[in-house]
């Protein structure tokens, strides 16, 4: 009865060991990810690019390896149509031969192939697959080819875009013009209210001397008219003609000098 629970437990022990050995071996031969677009839309008779970028835990190698494959569209497997390897690319069928060229950089993970001339018998699926050995289980990664003619072409946004940030840039000059405009317009009117308000301060300064003068005209005018009279100095005669005691003395008020002033 013991050998039988022993024997158990060395079964679960080796076959909890294999299954970590299986699980840290796989990740390990799956860390190679490879990525393609989607959909690639490509002008009749024009030159496109089919991008593919992958990564790699490992250090990319002489040994690394590209392949591409197409799929015509209502077939089932694909066929090889380039292959890249020790530095050098190496031209699938004629279909492709002279059309297809790598312009990848395999240092910076970058797979991608340039296809000139497209036609529309190149529409179909592109398979994409890198081996960076010990990284050599990835999966392949597929796009969508569609060639198409120029009508047919999505609209493209560069333009909308170009003419949306220039209206943009040039609202903002137009505001800062405005503003700036607004802003000296507004500092020259208070200058100009500040000049006319002490302009009315110095006119109301020498009030009290214009009331003075006021009343001094009022006076003048209570005054016969004629020129201006400088001060008359007055004397009193004697009339009498006696110097006694008992005399009566007439005195008579009369204008000794009258200085006038122009």
């Amino acid at each position: 009865m013991e050998l039988k629970w022993l024997n158990t437990i060395c079964n679960c022990v080796l076959l909890s060991g294999l299954t970590l050995c299986v699980m840290f071996g796989t990740q390990r031969t799956l860390a190679l990810d490879i990525h393609t677009p989607a959909e690639v839309i490509i002008e009749n008779g024009t030159t496109g690019i089919l991008k593919c970028s992958f990564r790699s835990k490992e250090v990319v190698s002489s040994a690394a390896t590209v392949t591409w494959s197409f799929r015509r569209v209502g077939s089932v497997t694909p066929s090889s149509i380039f292959y890249f390897g020790n530095g050098k690319a190496f031209p699938g069928p004629p279909q492709f031969k002279e059309r297809v060229h790598f312009i990848g950089d395999l240092n910076k993970k970058d797979a991608s192939i340039q296809l000139s001339q497209a036609q529309f018998s190149d529409n179909g699926t592109y398979f994409c697959d890198v081996k960076n050995p010990p990284d050599i289980s990835g999966t392949p990664s597929h796009t969508e080819l569609k060639v198409v003619l120029k009508e047919s072409l999505p609209p493209d946004n560069t333009a909308i875009i170009v003419g949306a940030v220039c209206g943009a840039v040039i609202g903002l000059v137009v505001i800062a013009v405005v503003t700036y405009l607004i802003i000296k317009r507004h500092h020259t009117r208070h200058d100009y209210e500040g000049c006319t308000s002490m302009e009315s301060v110095s006119s109301h300064a020498p009030q009290p001397r214009k009331k003075v003068e006021s009343r001094l005209e009022g006076s003048r005018c209570s005054s016969p008219s004629g020129p201006l009279q400088g001060p008359v100095i007055y004397a009193q005669l004697d009339h009498s003609g006696t110097k006694g005691p008992n005399s009566f003395h007439k005195m008579e008020p009369v204008v000794y000098a009258d200085i006038r002033k122009n």
